[in-house]
């Protein structure tokens, strides 16, 4: 780094900030138009930017196609001290704003799915809090790398915790091993490591975006595992486990009504197991933005009553509907528990109606 830095401030027409922010967005949004949009100029202007910078450093950066960007492996280096610079620049300026005056500027979060509604009116209070803070809120089920992508704040749930950022935990949520009792009826009861080997195990995805390969085991350390099937979506594979699909590791939080209602057993007991952390994380870094700082003690204050909340009940009334065939147009309004619970059959005999797919409706007979 002090090699870059230094030729930097020894050049006779020195980069300018613009460029580099323009650099930078470019990178993390992975598109020209999109980091035009995101600060708010013409395309052809972050064009002209990129052109002059890489004109001033005299090498490629960038190498752009019509339909992707390829950061050249000068220009990976270059992104990761431009990328420090205007953390340092962004952090003079908050020195500056801390004495005083309204909190102001950009506030960019990440989110997975699944959080409560109460989470997202903590999100609305915030921004009736602070007007002067343009928000952007991503939910995605796949963690984002905050630094390339960059994000100011990030709620996520993880057993470990990324190296260069600051993470402040939310919640403890204990992890299981469940199936449904069809499944293990057919299957058997897994009482050993050894056993997994004749399972069917639904996966998720590691915070790089590859398959698992893994399981925790109580108590520390990991426990290879073949997977059978893989999402990172939680709900995906709750609805898979539901269905009869094999054994999958999840949150207690989410399946501990099925286990009271036994629609789900947990196996493994004392073998998979582990604890998973929530946390809202934050890069590291000497002067916290004011209105990142505002945002994390908003939702650390949030947590202890309203975390989570909801989200068992929404799992078990999607079950429910489920088990009564009910099957809701994209974008219509959930359908009470009450409602889902009048429309199953009496517990003496019957079937619940077959279940159809939403993406193929039923043909009229001719």
């Amino acid at each position: 780094m002090g090699r870059i830095c230094y030729d930097l401030i020894q050049m006779h027409d020195p980069v300018e900030t613009a460029e580099l922010v323009a650099f930078t967005r470019t990178v993390e949004a992975k598109s020209l138009s999109r980091a035009a949009a995101e600060l708010r100029v013409p395309r052809a202007t972050i064009s002209r930017r990129l052109a002059r910078l890489e004109e001033r450093l005299g090498t490629r950066l960038l190498r752009r196609t019509t339909r992707s960007l390829v950061l050249t492996d000068t220009g990976e280096a270059f992104y990761r001290h431009a990328r420090i610079v205007l953390d340092a620049v962004g952090d003079a300026e908050a020195s500056v704003r801390r004495s005083g005056g309204a909190i102001r500027g950009d506030l960019r979060i990440a989110a997975p799915p699944m959080m409560s509604e109460s989470f997202y009116e903590l999100v609305c209070d915030f921004a009736r809090r602070f007007p002067e803070v343009r928000l952007h809120v991503d939910v995605a089920a796949q963690p984002v790398d905050l630094r390339r992508g960059g994000y100011d704040v990030a709620i996520r749930a993880s057993t470990e915790t990324e190296p260069g950022l600051v993470a402040r935990t939310l919640a403890r949520v204990p992890l299981v091993a469940v199936a449904s009792p069809s499944y293990l009826e057919e299957k058997g009861v897994p009482r050993s490591r050894k056993d997994l080997r004749d399972h069917r195990c639904l996966m998720g995805f590691t915070a790089g975006g590859l398959p698992q390969t893994h399981w925790p085991v109580a108590g520390g350390g990991k426990l290879h595992v073949d997977g059978w099937f893989f999402s990172n979506e939680i709900a995906l594979l709750g609805d898979a486990v539901m269905r009869g699909l094999g054994i999958a590791v999840l949150p207690l939080l989410i399946v501990r009504p099925f286990l009271e209602s036994g629609e789900l057993v947990q196996v493994l007991a004392g073998l998979v197991e582990a604890e998973s952390r929530v946390l809202v994380v934050y890069p590291e870094r000497e002067l916290v933005p004011p209105q990142v700082r505002a945002f994390v003690d908003a939702v650390v204050a949030w947590a202890p009553e309203e975390l989570g909340k909801g989200i068992p009940e929404r799992c078990e009334a999607a079950a429910r509907e489920r088990k009564a065939g009910i099957s809701r147009p994209r974008g219509s309004p959930r359908v009470s528990r009450e409602e889902a619970r009048r429309a199953l059959p009496d517990e003496g005999g019957g079937t619940p109606p077959p279940i159809r797919s939403r993406a193929s409706p039923r043909r009229s007979r001719s």
